[in-house]
């Protein structure tokens, strides 16, 4: 009997000695060596100013909320296919979602519809570097520049993904990273905030302490710590941390094997693709992508539907994605669609993600795509 799962999470075997190592330092709350660590080898990955370990992607995304001052009556420009998290964070606040549709390519937010979405009630832009490749960064940071306004990536997906060279998540003024289990690198439950202007690091660090100036008191820079802003508690523990260590020290491990499993199943698919069948994914020239996931587009919503009950029938994890946010309650009553949508509900109900995760076998990659073109035949 064929079992492909649609996910496993990633284990080297190195996080049972990391996670060991941190129990017996006697210090499992946040901020301990391995956190540090983690903090470190991501400042060193992406450039950032500063990056700080959270306790989930979400968190992460709450924390540049709260940067960027939003409040009541504000607006959020951001794409209407992505998960719930990157409106929430917004709408908690206060703010109203503005959605704009996407690009039928990519599956990333259109950057030509943009500035047209812009009123003077917008106070940030969040690009979503869905499948962990790169939105066009160059025309919407020039475009929030113009216009002042503050840049959020949610690069949940797109740890070791790069766009010109540089790090996704490290463009504009804020990155958000997740370390879910379904993520390339993961710690369970967890994320991180990548800060890159120096003027928001003090800020960020008492943000994510409650509100207060903790972690300047732990490096002598005052003498007693007390609350001095907003915050919440945000700060991951070290025993995740050292999960999730275990696969960062060299992270070329899980991406080479990713992406030697994502160019196979491009190889093995591309003949369906040649015929018209189906869509495989599309990566422009100026981004690398780390394989964050494999996916095809059907022709429709009823091809969507049969190929995947005729993969689970075959014992083959193959989901769909994300019900457009503007289409959703809350969507609707939180937010609104700037334009047309064009793009946004037709594409996604056509995406179909296959099985993707470190340590997927060749021949399961090959029992996928021959399931695949069994079912076209």
């Amino acid at each position: 009997m064929i079992h492909i799962p649609f996910n496993v999470p990633p284990y080297l075997g190195t996080e049972d000695k990391y996670i060991k190592q941190a129990i017996d330092s006697r210090k499992i709350c946040g901020d301990g060596g391995f956190t540090k660590k983690c903090n470190a080898k991501f400042e060193e990955m992406t450039g950032a100013k500063k990056v700080l370990m959270t306790t989930s992607g979400t968190s992460a995304l709450e924390m540049t909320a709260l940067l960027c001052n939003i409040r009541p009556g504000d607006e959020v420009i951001m794409p209407s296919y992505t998960f719930v998290s990157t409106a929430n964070a917004f709408v908690l606040r206060g703010a109203t979602i503005v959605f704009v549709d996407i690009r039928p390519d990519t599956m990333n937010i259109d950057e030509k519809l943009i500035e047209n979405a812009i009123t003077d009630k917008t106070k940030a832009i969040v690009p979503v570097h869905y499948a962990g490749v790169g939105c066009e960064m160059d025309v919407i940071c020039d475009i929030a520049k113009r216009h002042r306004i503050p840049i959020v990536e949610d690069a949940a997906q797109g740890v070791m993904g790069f766009y010109k060279g540089r790090a996704l998540g490290a463009i504009g003024d804020f990155g958000c990273y997740s370390f879910h289990e379904t993520k390339n690198y993961s710690m369970g439950e967890g994320g991180a905030v990548l800060v890159n202007r120096e003027k928001d690091v003090d800020r960020a660090e008492i943000i994510r302490e409650k509100g207060t100036n903790r972690t300047r008191f732990f490096r002598g820079q005052v003498d007693k710590y007390t609350w001095v802003d907003v915050g919440s508690s945000y700060l991951q523990s070290e025993l995740n941390c050292a999960y999730l260590y275990g696969q960062i020290e060299d992270p070329d491990i899980i991406n080479n094997d990713r992406l030697k499993s994502w160019n196979r199943y491009y190889e093995m698919l591309s003949p369906l693709r040649d015929k018209g069948v189906i869509e495989l994914p599309f990566i422009p020239d100026e981004c690398t992508h780390n394989a964050h996931m494999f996916y095809i587009k059907c022709k429709d919503l009823d091809e969507r539907t049969k190929l995947a009950a005729y993969l689970k029938e075959e014992g083959i994890g193959a989901v769909f994605h994300y019900i457009p946010l503007h289409s959703s309650p809350a969507g609707c009553k939180f937010g609104r669609f700037s334009g047309e949508d064009k793009y946004t509900t037709k594409e996604s109900e056509r995406l179909l993600r296959l099985p993707m995760y470190y340590g997927l076998s060749e021949e399961d990659i090959e029992i996928v795509a021959d399931r695949i073109n069994r079912f076209y035949k």
